[in-house]
């Protein structure tokens, strides 16, 4: 797929209004993308690639949303906040150490469903957002719940600043050019609300920044924060309709750069950008990329990467997958166009790139084919700050992929899956000649690495095990802390197994779950752990049944001692008949207030002597407005 850009500048008019800024000067437009200011232009385009809209695509055609018959919806508002009567004392001293979000790049914060002060817990909980009086543990309650129109997603917190990210559908009518009919228009916005919570009882909404397309991820960088949206093309077929940013009800479109060939299944990205705390005008950049995309945000920049399409050509020829990655600087809210590269392979996750003296380093799983066979392997890619490959270490671990990866100052620590975990320490110290340093083949294998300090990784994934037809079957959660200090030989020195197969976690999946602490010697792991129970009154020997337990384990963890269980927290535990995938009951995040545990599932925080976890302190429920729950929405 190639690219294909909208670069949208917004400058402000008064407090609200916001205009199209100055003419981008043509130095500053890449090779072989055309600049396009109007929807007709952009309409022109389009056709003029003979693009067939007979090709289905996640339910458009051809990417593209039609415009559909319909009456007319007006766009949601905020409800009134819901609030219990006024408590007393509510700005008195909150814990002196707390827990932040687990985050990639220390001075970037990550959007997350749960935030907090110390004090008070900030939470989503379905379509609301609840603001918990946490600390101390032993008077825990809920202060206020505000509804929230749309699907609320995640949030930043910054002092008595609050943003909650939702996305909402909404339906308008549009008068395209050249008809004298206007049509409705069904589309996905994005709204980037912003509340003081200054009074954590009535949260006050104080603005409403609305943005083209589904909410995607966001980061914050000081009083800025950066947020992705997604979006497909919008077009009856007569005209094609740009994304938007809208504050106050004044809007601007983005001017549109558009490659010099389209490719089916195209979908607008946006990247806007807005201070939480002044109201300036956002500034926003939108293009059309693949609607896969590896998002990773350095202090300086915002890399936006995806899988090239069409890239394998004939069977005859020699191919290899590649990603297409594109650098945005970002300096106090300004977005302004970096570079556009491609690197071999495709990319895992956000891990799968960093930052480092002005370089990109990439690892990534590399599929291709030659004349006579398909391959894949693990490759490393260093490139300089034009995304120009400049260094690259290729061939490693054939026929695997990568399951985690973590970029540690010079060096990179890579886990590759088939039938054994080989974790590789590869040094980059010179990025032009990028090396192996040391390799450690063990069973099992890691989906998150985490740095315990300079000379040990703690990794957590499955445990793997052979089977009788001489392949491998995962077992159980697996906790491990690997010994870096020696580069050329990597070693195990302490590993944990949870619970049987099928047991899993949150933070497999999403780093944000996972909770360490060196100086507190303190590891906390979400678990939904399956565990086999024996059945006495059967008639067939060796029987069991199976429970499913939904809680945290809680380990101190030094390299002297390995994992040492300081308990665990129940959420909920039954036979296994309730589905525990999406159970209500399963942890999800966890935090700490000085010397108090509070664990997170969608519907309990339970809070627990961080000395002792077994020892139950409180709990608060949660509920979203109409759950069916127990505890009835505060009015």
């Amino acid at each position: 797929m190639k690219l294909f850009l909208v670069l949208g500048v917004i400058a402000i008019i008064g407090i609200t209004g916001i205009t199209v800024s100055e003419q981008v000067s043509e130095t500053q437009i890449p090779e072989n993308i055309t600049r396009i200011t109007t929807s007709d232009e952009l309409s022109e385009y389009i056709l003029a690639q003979e693009i067939s809209p007979d090709q289905g695509y996640y339910g458009t055609k051809n990417g593209i949303g039609w415009y559909t018959d319909g009456d007319a919806m007006s766009e949601g508002t905020l409800a009134p906040t819901a609030a219990m009567p006024a408590l007393a004392n509510l700005d008195s001293a909150g814990a002196d150490d707390f827990s932040t979000t687990n985050i990639q790049v220390e001075g970037v914060d990550e959007a997350d469903f749960v935030k907090n002060d110390g004090r008070y817990i900030y939470i989503i909980t379905g379509d609301l957002l609840t603001i918990v009086d946490a600390f101390p543990a032993e008077s825990a309650k809920i202060l206020s719940e505000t509804e929230v129109t749309g699907s609320p997603a995640d949030l930043f917190l910054k002092g008595d600043r609050l943003v909650v990210f939702a996305t909402d559908r909404v339906e308008d009518w549009i008068q395209p050019e050249g008809s004298a009919t206007p049509v409705p228009r069904r589309s996905e916005v994005t709204h980037a609300y912003i509340y003081s919570v200054a009074d954590r009882m009535k949260p006050e909404l104080l603005r409403d920044i609305e943005i083209s397309g589904t909410y995607r991820d966001a980061r914050m960088t000081g009083e800025y924060v950066y947020a992705v949206t997604k979006d497909s093309i919008s077009w009856n077929g007569r005209q094609v309709v740009m994304p938007e940013i809208r504050v106050g009800g004044e809007a601007v479109v983005s001017p549109v750069w558009c490659p010099d060939i389209l490719y089916p299944g195209y979908i607008f990205h946006t990247i806007t950008s807005f201070n939480i705390r002044k109201e300036t005008s956002p500034e926003a950049e939108s293009f059309l990329i693949g609607s896969g995309q590896t998002f990773y945000v350095s202090e300086k920049n915002i890399y936006l990467a995806y899988p090239k399409r069409g890239g394998y050509g004939p069977r005859s020829e020699p191919s290899r997958q590649m990603s297409v990655i594109h650098r945005f600087g970002i300096n106090d809210g300004d977005i302004t166009y970096g570079a556009t590269g491609e690197a071999p392979g495709r990319l895992l996750n956000q891990f799968s790139l960093d930052e480092y003296m002005g370089n990109l380093r990439v690892a990534a799983t590399v599929q291709g084919r030659d004349a006579e066979t398909s391959y894949q392997y693990s490759g490393v890619y260093v490139l300089d700050s034009d995304l120009e490959v400049i260094g690259s270490l290729e061939y490693l671990a054939p026929e695997e992929r990568i399951y985690a990866a973590r970029f540690m100052g010079d060096k990179l620590y890579l886990v590759t899956f088939k039938q054994i975990d080989p974790l590789f320490v590869i040094d980059l110290s010179n990025p032009e000649e990028p090396g192996v340093l040391g390799e450690l083949k063990i069973p099992g294998y890691s989906d998150y690495l985490h740095p315990y300090d300079s000379d040990h990784l703690i990794g957590i994934g499955k445990e793997t095990e052979e089977n009788q037809w001489g392949g491998v079957s995962v077992a159980g959660l697996k906790i491990a802390l690997f010994d870096v200090s020696d580069l050329n030989n990597p070693a195990l020195i302490s590993s944990v197994q949870i619970g049987e197969a099928g047991t899993d976690s949150e933070a497999l999946c999403d780093h944000r779950a996972f909770l360490f602490d060196k100086s507190r010697n303190l590891l906390v792991i979400p678990v939904r752990e399956v565990k086999a129970v024996a059945v006495s009154d059967s008639k067939y020997p060796g029987s069991y049944s199976r429970k499913i337990w939904q809680g945290a384990y809680v380990y101190g963890v030094t390299p002297q001692e390995g994992f040492v269980l300081k308990g665990t927290v129940l959420h909920d535990e039954d036979d296994g008949h309730y589905s525990f995938w999406g159970s209500p009951s399963a942890v999800k995040r966890s935090l700490y207030m000085d010397d108090v545990l509070y664990t997170i599932s969608d519907s309990l925080i339970v809070m627990s002597d961080l000395s002792d976890p077994d020892k139950r302190l409180n709990e608060v429920l949660l509920q979203s407005r109409g759950d069916g729950g127990s505890r009835p929405y505060l009015v």
